[in-house]
């Protein structure tokens, strides 16, 4: 089929000329591994100290991969980017490692707050929150141990429980479909095992709440095989969010540490094997409802390629494709434009708070083969086009 993503005139329509320059510098600065981790050492440290140093942070790599420190920050660029390429936001409350039931109770506040905004926005077809943003990473690992839990920690799970409802019954109520995203394996399961509950709820007419699938994971097929005779026997939909993942190296470490076999598959060519196939079994399948979270052309091009073949609308709402703010442009827009449903995970948030997902975003350029290269022969290749001096 046409290789659509060598359009850099789309892929960098919304950029300026100064915008493309920063990108490229801080793609530069990013592709090096060692900078990357004396970097994220110093910046941890700085704002641990209190230093003066947010403002740097928000100018450079806050900017390019974040939408603001709150919701009402990030709706210019939501707005902007669809009416200008058509291609969707998901605000994404991307604050991570909090303990408190104040700050779980806030996170609940805020994702309700962008389901209203869903509701109002064409721009906005989902929400979106991570499973330690409504409870203790802690306390899902404990579950997912089959550790027994004591009187106080029931309590503290039954809160939990409610968080979740609260919000899936928000946004079935809204008609907004909901993405739960995955985190660590040692705590994935009591995630997996509630997320069934509340599809069997929310999910018996279409695709309210989805789940998310780490394909670098050899077992997750099995298990999206397992939940679909779930579903078959309960009578529900699956949305499921399929993604390569993003803790592959702390998941290796921990498993040669604690002398257990690693769930990361062998290789890249195998995590790509078991995300294609993954995609092929529920494009194969009735009641299933897809959101592709991928940077990878190859992948896009096979779902693409599928939906053409069995002559599927591209507008159709049960296939969406995704991809981070800030990364992959050359994939999002140009799908947009030749319209497939797109949606950008748009991050928000104080700027200390977010620190941790910006330092994880830094270090996933620097140790996925190529992503970075990429990223900056499209901004050299756009520069070129657009005769911008070296």
């Amino acid at each position: 089929m046409d290789k659509i993503f060598d359009n850099t005139k789309e892929a960098f329509s919304l950029k300026s000329n100064a915008e493309l320059n920063k990108a490229f510098y801080l793609f530069e600065m990013i592709k090096r591994e060692s900078l990357v981790k004396i970097g994220s050492s110093l910046t941890k440290f700085a704002l641990k100290a209190k230093l003066p140093v947010e403002g740097i942070i928000r100018a450079t790599v806050f900017d390019h991969f974040c939408g603001g420190i709150s919701e009402e920050d990030c709706v210019p660029k939501v707005e902007n980017m669809h009416l200008k390429t058509r291609v969707h936001s998901i605000l994404d409350y991307s604050v991570e490692g909090k303990e408190t039931e104040e700050q779980f109770d806030n996170a609940v506040r805020i994702t309700l707050k962008t389901i209203d905004m869903a509701k109002e926005k064409e721009s906005m077809p989902f929400a979106v929150f991570k499973p330690t943003g409504f409870g203790r990473f802690a306390l899902y690992q404990k579950l997912t141990e089959k550790q027994e839990l004591d009187s106080n920690e029931k309590k503290e799970w039954n809160r939990v429980v409610e968080r979740y409802h609260i919000v899936c019954k928000q946004a079935a109520l809204a008609g907004i479909p909901l993405l739960i995203d995955a985190e660590e394996s040692w705590m994935q399961c009591s995630v997996d095992e509630l997320i069934e509950e509340l599809m069997s709820v929310y999910n018996k007419e279409k695709a309210i709440v989805y789940s998310t699938l780490q394909m670098y994971r050899w077992d997750r097929l099995d298990y999206l095989k397992k939940l679909h005779n779930i579903a078959k026997d309960k009578g529900f939909y699956i949305g499921m969010k399929l993604v390569r993942g993003a803790y592959m190296e702390k998941e290796r470490e921990r498993a040669k540490k604690n002398g257990y076999s690693s769930p990361i598959c062998k290789d890249k060519q195998a995590t790509d094997d078991n995300f294609n196939s993954a995609v092929d079994y529920m494009e194969a399948n009735d009641k299933m409802y897809i959101f592709l979270g991928t940077h990878n052309e190859e992948s896009t091009y096979r779902l693409i390629e599928k939906l053409t073949v069995n002559k599927i609308n591209p507008s159709d709402n049960t296939y969406w494709f995704g991809q981070l703010y800030g990364m992959s442009d050359h994939i999002s827009f140009n799908l947009a434009k030749a319209g497939f449903n797109v949606a950008k995970y748009l991050p928000f948030g104080p700027v200390k708070d977010v620190m941790p997902y910006l330092i994880r975003r830094a270090e996933e350029n620097t140790s996925v083969a190529g992503q970075t290269s990429r990223e900056l022969e499209l901004i050299k290749k756009e520069r070129k086009r657009r005769k911008i001096e070296e």
